[in-house]
């Protein structure tokens, strides 16, 4: 999204519960959101529920993505396993699969891969690690477009390999002053606030920067805002950020549909 394009994407994690588990509203969030990332099974999600999201997903008209992760289901994906680069491929090829699989089932089709947790923050900084994720994708679909942390290792990755990609900000996440997402054990590194995240995706859509915690710009393009399920807030920053976004004359179009 350059500054004068009125168009942008809003995502969500969904899917992430598993067996009667359960983990943010999916329902809800499908109302408001573009774009669905789905749990694959390794952090979260199993085959009844990516099924159930992709379904719902694909009659709210909701375009779907794998959300790939280290397989670590009692750290909800959020803790680095020591995997060599090999590993990370075959294990990203394997959740791609799936979800591919399941979104056939349910009528709907897989458009593009995003990694979570610590894979995805592992991959902003490591270029073996986010060429892994790259070359999964590549060898499993390579017409599935890539979504990354913007300024990060992924998009570079993504580039150079010719997959489509699109650059993430997130909205209830604070960015230290290398571009970087801020340690979620880092005082408001998490942004519960509402009004204030909207107050500062409005900022970075204008500048076309990501907004540091000591308020540097840094350049970058935005084709998605991420807002993270797992929150309390999630689904009431969702509806306002969608209204906030509306109100100001941007449309909200998925990056990926199908």
């Amino acid at each position: 999204m350059t500054a004068d394009t009125a168009e942008i994407d809003l995502n969500a994690d969904l899917g992430e519960g598993f067996g009667p588990w359960r983990m943010g509203d999916d329902t809800a969030l499908l109302r408001v959101v573009t774009s669905a990332n789905v749990a694959c099974g390794f952090h979260a999600g199993d085959p009844d529920i990516m099924t159930r999201v992709f379904s719902q997903a694909q009659e709210a008209g909701v375009a779907v993505g794998a959300h790939v992760a280290f397989p670590d289901l009692a750290g909800f994906g959020r803790r680095v396993l020591p995997m060599s680069a090999a590993e990370i491929m075959r294990a990203v090829a394997y959740q791609i699969g799936a979800a591919q699989a399941l979104a056939a089932l349910a009528g709907h089709r897989l458009t593009y891969v995003k990694a979570h947790g610590a894979l995805a923050n592992l991959a902003e900084r490591d270029a073996a690690v986010a060429d892994a994720i790259v070359g999964a994708i590549r060898a499993v679909d390579s017409s599935l477009a890539l979504l990354a942390i913007a300024r990060s290792e992924q998009t570079r990755a993504g580039a150079r390999a010719g997959l489509r990609v699109a650059h993430e900000i997130f909205a209830d996440r604070a960015y230290a002053d290398d571009g970087r997402l801020a340690p979620r054990g880092t005082p408001d590194a998490v942004i519960h606030d509402v009004d204030a995240a909207i107050a500062r995706v409005r900022r970075m859509l204008a500048a076309q920067a990501l907004i540091t915690m000591s308020d540097k710009m840094l350049p970058t393009s935005i084709d998605s805002i991420c807002v993270h399920g797992d929150t309390p807030e999630a689904v009431t920053l969702a509806q306002a950020l969608r209204a906030a976004l509306i109100a100001d004359g941007v449309a909200l179009r998925s990056f990926a549909s199908p």
